[in-house]
């Protein structure tokens, strides 16, 4: 895959620094094709840098999420350079084209990007340091709260109804109805646990609709491995993968980090006995988050953040069965019944929360900024 195309050619149309040496496949992304260029700069050091094509399938106006982009990045360097912070690692930084774009659209339709490869940093798949859950969390909260004040009505959103759960729990049972891959057999037991639930996927669409909960600027896939954690400070430095940046609520966002971070083991893990939410890690967490978030957020967001992690992890949970019944045509598999797995996990972790539900409301009361 790495020779599909072709670098030296795709390169030229970026403003990079020195003389580009080679591309390779980076990162554990399911959706872009995601690559380290490295660049040699005069001084002979190596320049890197991220290049992305963007998943026009998935992404179906990759100028407008390219604009949504360039605009909330802007917004948050000039936050960052008014506190003194680095802008170069705390938030993403594009490369512009050679005709002054944040893309690049190539002869045959592709939509290329590039960042500035953050130095000196990383992501995790799974939490191997409560400090690092603890600095993520903050980090998350720092993020929505240097965009408090940007419009969230001024974004585009780039995949509708993307956390409306409602339509998600819709989307499933027509996954359920066609059967596109012939697959249904070996899901009952799954498809039963979501057809059990289903009341619980419009609690925080009727809220919206009610208006007791703001919208606000939202990541939107706060997974833990999309926070940049420092190789020397362990501080969660900067918020990564900001294609779904759009209106939404934060409760989406916190759910989501918690999803994905609070489970000791990974999103793909096929002994389910290594999958539960950890209530350390939550606590932990959530500590961080309301350290720097908390001030902001509403009587209503609070009270609903140990649902938001529930519901997050149910609706991923379904988008996995339901691409699992489509015959993985959404998230990029790398094993049979890879999305059967994924979808299990989460289950678990639904069910687990399930029984932990008031310990992790009482862990929110706990950190509750008076």
């Amino acid at each position: 895959m790495e020779n599909k195309w072709n670098f030296k050619e795709l390169v030229k149309n970026f403003d990079f620094e020195g003389e580009f040496i080679e591309a390779n496949r980076y990162g554990h992304g399911h959706i872009n094709d995601t690559f380290e260029a490295r660049f040699k700069k005069e001084d002979g050091t190596i320049r890197r840098y991220i290049m992305q094509r963007i998943n026009t399938s998935i992404f179906k106006t990759p100028e407008n999420l390219m604009e949504n982009i360039e605009n909330i990045t802007e917004h948050l360097k000039k936050k960052i350079i008014q506190a003194g912070g680095n802008p170069e690692r705390e938030t993403l930084n594009l490369i512009k084209s050679l005709d002054g774009k944040g893309f690049y659209k190539s002869e045959e339709g592709d939509y290329w990007r590039s960042y500035i490869f953050i130095e000196g940093a990383k992501t995790y798949q799974v939490v191997e340091n409560l400090n690092h859950f603890y600095n993520s969390g903050k980090a998350l909260g720092k993020f929505q709260q240097l965009l408090s004040d940007f419009p969230a009505s001024k974004l585009h959103e780039t995949i509708p109804n993307f956390h409306n759960t409602e339509k998600r729990y819709q989307d499933f049972m027509e996954a359920v109805k066609l059967n596109a891959a012939g697959r249904l057999n070996e899901v009952s037991a799954e498809v039963e646990f979501v057809m059990e639930r289903a009341s619980e996927a419009n609690v925080l669409v009727n809220l919206i609709k009610e208006g007791k909960l703001p919208i606000r600027v939202s990541h939107n896939d706060t997974k833990f491995n999309n926070v940049m954690i420092d190789d020397v400070t362990n501080e969660g430095i900067c918020v990564i993968d900001l294609d779904t940046v759009m209106p939404g609520l934060s409760l989406y966002d916190f759910g989501d980090s918690i999803r994905s971070g609070a489970n000791p083991a990974e999103e793909d893990e096929i002994d389910l006995s290594k999958v539960c939410m950890d209530l350390e890690l939550f606590e932990t967490y959530t500590k961080g988050y309301l350290e720097m978030a908390g001030e902001s957020l509403t009587e209503t967001e609070i009270e609903y953040l140990p649902f938001s992690a529930k519901l997050m992890t149910f609706e991923c949970g379904m988008r996995f069965l339901g691409d699992f019944l489509n015959g993985d045509t959404y998230f990029k598999i790398h094993r049979e019944k890879h999305n059967l797995d994924r979808a299990r996990t989460q289950f678990k972790m639904v069910a687990d929360m399930e029984n932990k539900l008031e310990e992790m409301k009482a862990i929110v009361r706990k950190y509750i900024i008076k």
